[in-house]
């Protein structure tokens, strides 16, 4: 009985744990709009990777918002992402593309990361794999979930900041 109870509770803190949501097979993205995420906007700073990283978000205009990703290790770009949030019939997507360096693409030239919109929760905007949260109006938390090499899958967070001036 013991080890049955320390394995459900292993199990109930690794879900606990879990920040990010796949979209199922046949499900439908919920009504949001742009407003639910507005808080996105401005520039926003922290770490990860081994570096620095910073996205910039535009406010809502003509049906999306519109972000750049840079990180930075040791002094040198790794990588950049480009994309937005859009505005999708009734519905948002989060839409992306990256980028070496040197501004060649990883996808293909007409292809595009789509992430669809699975729920809307409080201070928390879930699309499958990513998360986005609002911790305060000046910090925001990102979950990603990363697909390594060897097929396994990692939920990585990206904690920003609002830069004092």
């Amino acid at each position: 009985m013991k080890r049955f109870l320390h394995l459900l509770f292993l199990i109930s803190f690794a879900s606990m744990a879990q920040n990010t949501l796949s979209f199922g097979e046949g499900a439908v993205s919920p009504k949001a709009n742009l407003s639910e995420i507005a808080w996105m906007e401005g520039y926003w700073k922290g770490e990860a990777f081994g570096g620095i990283t910073e996205e910039i978000w535009s406010p809502p205009l003509g049906g999306s918002m519109m972000f750049s990703f840079k990180l930075v290790i040791d002094g040198a770009v790794a990588f950049y992402e480009l994309g937005h949030i859009r505005q999708l019939e009734e519905t948002l997507i989060f839409e992306l593309k990256h980028f070496h360096n040197d501004l060649k693409g990883w996808e293909e030239k007409d292809e595009v990361q789509r992430f669809k919109l699975i729920q809307v929760a409080g201070n928390r905007l879930y699309f499958d794999g990513f998360t986005f949260e609002k911790v305060s109006e000046d910090e925001i938390n990102i979950y990603a979930l990363i697909h390594q090499k060897d097929g396994s899958t990692e939920e990585v967070i990206f904690n920003y900041k609002r830069p004092k001036e």
